[in-house]
């Protein structure tokens, strides 16, 4: 079962979580010692600035991500938790190289620069790479298509995310196909490269990264994501005349690299093979800091083991931290500890995620049973005065 939290409700939810039953009077009391301590002795927001200034973007493989494992390790050690580790892994190393560069060329040969990032684990385009464009509105659009009409072009997938969707994660999911499978579906129908609408809301002017992949047999074609406002001007030229797409990408893939989940634990009192397992991801894409994905996951789950350390709290059950390298690309931190904890016999009681970011709280989603879904409802008496 995985229970994906918001920040303001994780502290509470491992005390409950892992006692599994409580007192509605002592465990209130203890709850507010735990909000009066983050509200005046917080060191959340400093350890998410060092994390996001001192050591930067973190893409696996990359020297920031090393340098986020030993500042990881070194401020968790500071804790004094009942254990701190490194748990090694091998990760994908994809390098984005010198900046992408595109421009629109028109069919009276105006020439009109726009804004791209290369998908994760996309293959350069050696040296510049031009080619008609041709549009698909959706994915499934893409599909439909006959051979004859892509066949050494650059297919443009202006597929929007939908505005309508309440759940903005559902959107950001119905638009994520065209990121992740775009590649594979031109290149099926002869596509010298793809080029996709950002996933994103607003129409700006700053292009959007994330993973993509190739499938064996498929033969593989650059991939790079086009800001929305861009994307919206190549679809109105495109509706006038037909246009070429000017495009030079440096990106590489390289044999994988060693890294590391770093993980500290407040030992059970009584089952310490019984786990509650929670954190987030520390590698983040590289054209930002990753604050939000997944800088402020990592760091308020740090700060609620911190807070329940100082505060001399003494679990039934282990509580591990991990910070999970590479979740952006490949998700080989997770398979590996997932794996290892399997060989160690541990029993994980529950697996909690952190990673929609550090906005303002509105509750829980649970993958689980009946069961789960009763036990959280069970706490909602304790977290009534905090919504």
């Amino acid at each position: 079962s995985t229970i994906h939290l918001s920040m303001k409700f994780i502290l509470p939810f491992l005390v409950t979580a892992s006692f599994f039953s409580f007192s509605q009077n002592s465990d209130s009391l203890f709850v507010r010692s735990i909000y009066n301590e983050a509200l005046s002795k917080g060191e959340s927001y400093e350890n998410l600035r060092r994390l996001c200034k001192d050591i930067g973007a973190r893409l696996s493989g990359s020297a920031e991500a090393q340098m986020a494992v030993e500042w990881s390790k070194q401020t968790m050690e500071k804790y004094h938790f009942d254990k701190v580790y490194l748990q090694e892994i091998s990760v994908p190393h994809w390098e984005r190289g010198t900046n992408e560069t595109a421009w629109i060329r028109t069919q009276n040969n105006e020439i009109i620069k726009v804004k791209i990032l290369a998908l994760g684990g996309s293959i350069g385009t050696d040296g510049m790479l031009e080619g008609e464009v041709i549009e698909f509105k959706q994915l499934s659009e893409l599909k439909k298509a006959k051979k004859s009409e892509v066949d050494g072009k650059i297919v443009f997938i202006n597929q929007a995310m939908d505005q309508q969707q309440i759940n903005t994660f559902k959107a950001y999911g119905g638009c994520y196909p065209i990121r992740g499978d775009g590649a594979i579906e031109a290149a099926k129908l002869g596509a010298k490269a793809v080029i996709i609408r950002s996933l994103a809301m607003p129409v700006d002017a700053f292009p959007h990264t994330g993973s993509m992949h190739y499938e064996e047999g498929v033969n593989k074609i650059p991939a790079a994501a086009l800001s929305t406002e861009d994307a919206e001007k190549l679809s109105k030229i495109l509706g006038k005349q037909k246009a070429t797409f000017v495009m030079e990408l440096d990106c590489r893939s390289f044999p994988d690299a060693t890294s590391y989940n770093v993980i500290a634990e407040i030992t059970g009192s009584d089952n310490p093979k019984e786990i509650i397992t929670f954190g987030g991801h520390l590698d983040s894409w590289d054209a930002g800091e990753g604050a939000h994905d997944d800088g402020a996951g990592v760091i308020h789950c740090l700060e609620a083991l911190r807070i329940l350390n100082d505060l001399h709290y003494k679990p039934k059950h282990t509580l591990r931290l991990v910070f999970f390298m590479n979740e952006e690309n490949g998700n080989m931190g997770g398979k590996t500890y997932a794996d290892w904890s399997k060989k160690q016999n541990e029993i994980q009681l529950a697996a909690l995620e952190s990673d929609r970011g550090g906005f303002s709280p509105n509750g829980f989603a649970c993958d689980g049973t009946e069961k789960y879904v009763s036990l959280l409802q069970s706490f909602a008496t304790i977290f009534k005065p905090y919504e």
